[in-house]
């Protein structure tokens, strides 16, 4: 991996559905590595469904050079119950990829879609194949939590490019440097 690159992990939490994705990055160059849904059985206590997510997790992070992870976060629900649970599996996700040398990013469902679809309104169907589009996949991704996953992980890829652009913007020029 060359310097600058990064391994981005997207999450979109969930405790029946966890979807994850995986990206390489290199400024703005963008290639998918893996997605998938983390699957809990809705009559396991919760525990025991947390647990389930968190070994799932650690064995990804063991498999892949992860330097950043993206999050979608907790924006509103009607459920309270729901959020909660959601809430449980959001900490134990970053408890089991995050170390200090892990980058987070967290970001609104509405911050997501602008993000690759260009508007915050986008459905469905159509970030599923903007995430094909943007990665280059023949068929947009399946299931929809692990779509959702990497296109956060997209959303964050395109921050890192706008930071180091921004940096870059802000230096001094050379020659002012002499």
């Amino acid at each position: 991996m060359t310097v600058g690159s990064r391994i981005v992990l997207g999450l979109d939490p969930g405790v029946a559905a966890f979807g994850y994705g995986l990206l390489s990055v290199e400024g703005q160059k963008m290639r998918h590595l893996d997605h998938g849904c983390i699957q809990t059985p809705s009559g396991e206590a919760l525990h025991v469904r947390l647990r389930a997510i968190d070994s799932a997790l650690r064995s990804i992070r063991s498999q892949h050079p992860i330097t950043d992870v993206a999050m979608e976060v907790i924006f509103h629900t009607k459920n309270v119950q729901s959020a909660l649970s959601v809430g449980h599996a959001r900490g134990v996700a970053l408890v089991a990829v995050m170390d200090s040398a892990t980058a987070l990013g967290e970001y609104t469902p509405t911050e997501v879609k602008q993000a690759v679809a260009g508007h915050g309104g986008a459905a469905k169907q159509q970030m599923q194949d903007m995430v094909a589009l943007i990665l280059g996949m023949p068929v947009p991704p399946t299931p929809d939590d692990a779509a959702d996953a990497l296109a956060v992980a997209i959303c964050h890829a395109q921050r890192l490019d706008l930071n180091a652009r921004l940096a870059m913007s802000s230096s001094p020029p050379m020659a002012a440097l002499a």
